[in-house]
């Protein structure tokens, strides 16, 4: 009893035979004939804990934590602003506990969406786009000392303090907001620091009087949503001491893959002609008076020169945003929360970086859900994560199951689990589109076999369709019939198809002119207009012919000449019901998604070299049984 008391509460240095009296105490953690109050656990689980949870005890301050760059010119090093919330146990009866982290470029203010000061997307394609202004200045906010009161009353009842932090450039922290630049990485890397005994915190911008955390344990986990997601990952990429966990929910893994895909300019879903630049004039809330020097480097020099709307290429510039590329001193335990349905932050950016720290041994696990952007996973998953890498419990989470996922009817508090992502069951489907299109665009099939077009006319398989960006997908995947796409059926289904993994497109296609935006949706039919989320896109992805031989380089296509190309769609892990069937839509420009060309565009597909190939679980065999084969 006393080991298992000293392991699992050692952080506290706190005498056994006190944490027994207060673990047995009516209380249950609470202080009690002056022994000290302390946190909780139960099924490997941090507890509320009565004598944390009155926000009108805890202590709230702010200081300034000073970094190791200089972003904003001024040759001192940037200082950021930090706010700290704290159980008053820290102060009184010397308790130390662990940390939840959350950092943001938000938490000052924003610019707003006002998409007079978005790109405007409606250009011809390789063509310089129309120029786009800057929004005012953000009014500058100097509130203190509480930046945020997010995720104070989930943790700090559970014996946690809770950290908020601004990023470079945005309200009281100094230097230059990069998004996804190096200082975001290594800004709550000097937090984490701090929070360690290893950096510098002062109680003002400019002085020298110091703050020091002698309350945390040295233990640190982050967390956050979104860009708040992704500074967690950024921060962990450091190999920091002291980042013990982080749960990234729904994070931008790679800004090239947020603003391009394959090759091809494409926007986030709901935000037509956000780029890179747009979103760092949405955070630039930082000091008025070196917000000249940060835009002149950051944005009018660094991204204007590299970001590339015209050719769409994967460059040092997007390299240098992208966290895969940065993981070899990343340690911390990662759970990854996403959900399969977020055309903002794509699920590809977290199931890429769940794939790569699986490879790299990381303790990991993936949480996905069936909505859209955000959702954490549930708060006994969260707890067990911290409770077992902040406060040192063993309660096995390690070997709980890696992915767990939200089905299709189930409240996301019930996901269920699965022993990987994807399922380990699923196997790689090939299906292939089938039978010469009518003269009036009806549906083609999508079949297990590929149909011989010996003996046929040659333009049978080689069905040919008319780019217009004024049609919607939705209303192109609703039509009978049309012009401007190509669509391809799997017979009804019998019995439901299990999706789960990524699935992927080889096309072999030729263009009328030099470029064309190329666009695909699996589609579940018949289409329903009030259905849920999940009933009608099983997944969708978009590339740029242009970039068939590399992401890092781009040649116009000479008309009428055949070019293959290969790319993935986003990942999925969705179950297809009886009495659907499965749809390949093969079309142009996507007005929510790519630019704007001019209608008329004519692609042409050799369907004898085109293939969709999906992760079905149990592969070919449950594949046929529901096709009733």
């Amino acid at each position: 009893m006393q080991l298992k008391l000293k392991s699992v509460l050692n952080p506290y240095l706190i005498p056994t035979s006190t944490l027994l009296a207060v673990l047995l105490s009516p209380l249950f953690g609470a202080a009690q004939d002056g022994q000290p109050t302390v946190p909780v656990f139960q099924d490997g689980e941090a507890q509320v804990v009565d004598g944390f949870k009155n926000p009108q005890d805890w202590i709230e301050h702010d200081l300034f934590v000073e970094t190791e760059f200089d972003t904003d010119g001024d040759g001192k090093r940037d200082r950021m602003h930090v706010s700290v919330s704290r159980q008053k146990q820290t102060e009184t009866e010397g308790l130390k506990v662990p940390v939840v982290y959350v950092t943001s470029p938000y938490f000052a203010g924003v610019s707003g969406t006002n998409k007079a000061y978005f790109w405007n997307p409606e250009h011809e394609l390789n063509a310089q786009p129309p120029e786009r202004k800057n929004p005012p200045p953000i009014k500058h906010q100097s509130r203190r000392p509480v930046i945020s009161r997010s995720h104070l009353n989930e943790w700090i009842p559970r014996g946690y303090a809770v950290v908020h932090s601004c990023s470079p450039g945005t309200g009281l922290s100094q230097g230059c907001p990069t998004v996804g630049g190096q200082n975001e990485s290594l800004a709550p890397k000097a937090v984490v620091d701090w929070l360690c005994g290893r950096a510098k915190g002062y109680t003002s911008l400019d002085g020298d009087e110091e703050v020091t955390a002698d309350w945390c344990t040295g233990k640190v986990g982050m967390t956050g949503t979104s860009y708040n997601g992704t500074l967690p990952l950024a921060c962990a990429t450091t190999g920091v001491e002291g980042l013990e966990a982080i749960i990234p929910i729904a994070p931008n893994t790679s800004y090239y893959h947020y603003y391009r895909s394959h090759g091809l300019v494409r926007h986030p879903g709901g935000y037509m002609g956000e780029d890179i630049d747009v979103l760092y004039d949405f955070i630039h809330s930082g000091e008025p008076k070196n917000r000249d020097y940060c835009d002149c480097e950051v944005r009018d020099k660094e991204m204007a020169n590299n970001m590339d709307r015209i050719t769409g290429d994967y460059n040092e510039f997007w390299a240098g945003r992208d966290y895969l590329n940065q993981l070899d001193k990343l340690k911390a335990p990662v759970l990854m929360a996403h959900a399969f349905n977020d055309w903002n932050v794509m699920p590809e950016h977290s199931v890429r970086i769940y794939q790569a720290l699986k490879e790299k041994g990381i303790p990991v696990q993936c949480y996905f859900h069936q909505g859209g952007h955000g959702g954490p996973p549930p708060m006994k998953q969260m707890n067990r994560w911290f409770t077992r890498y902040l406060h040192g419990v063993e309660n096995g989470v390690e070997d709980d199951p890696k992915a767990w996922v939200v089905r299709e009817k189930a409240k996301r508090t019930e996901p269920t689990p699965y022993g990987d992502y994807p399922n380990p069951q699923a196997k790689a489907v090939e299906l292939f589109p089938n039978r010469p299109m009518p003269k009036a665009q009806g549906r083609g099939t999508l079949e297990l076999q590929p149909i011989e077009y010996s003996g046929l006319d040659p333009s049978e398989g080689k069905p040919t369709f008319t780019d217009d960006v004024s049609i919607t997908g939705a209303d192109l995947a609703q039509s009978e019939t049309s012009d401007h796409r190509l669509l391809f059926v799997t017979p009804e289904l019998k019995e439901a198809i299990h999706i789960s993994g990524t699935p992927s497109l080889s096309i072999k296609l030729a263009s009328s002119k030099p470029a064309a935006n190329l666009s695909v949706w699996v589609v579940s039919l018949p289409w329903k207009k009030r259905g849920r989320i999940t009933e009608n896109i099983i997944t969708r992805g978009w590339a740029d012919p242009q970039n068939h031989k590399s992401l890092t380089e781009s040649e116009p296509l000479k008309p009428g000449q055949f070019y293959s190309l290969k790319f993935e769609l986003q990942p999925d892990d969705q179950v297809i019901p009886a009495g659907q069937q499965i749809g390949l839509m093969i079309f142009s420009s996507d007005r929510d998604f790519t630019l704007w060309p001019k209608p008329g565009t004519e692609l042409t597909v050799d369907l004898d070299a085109t293939r969709l190939e999906l992760p079905v679980v149990g592969g070919e065999k449950a594949m046929k049984k529901a096709f009733g084969q």
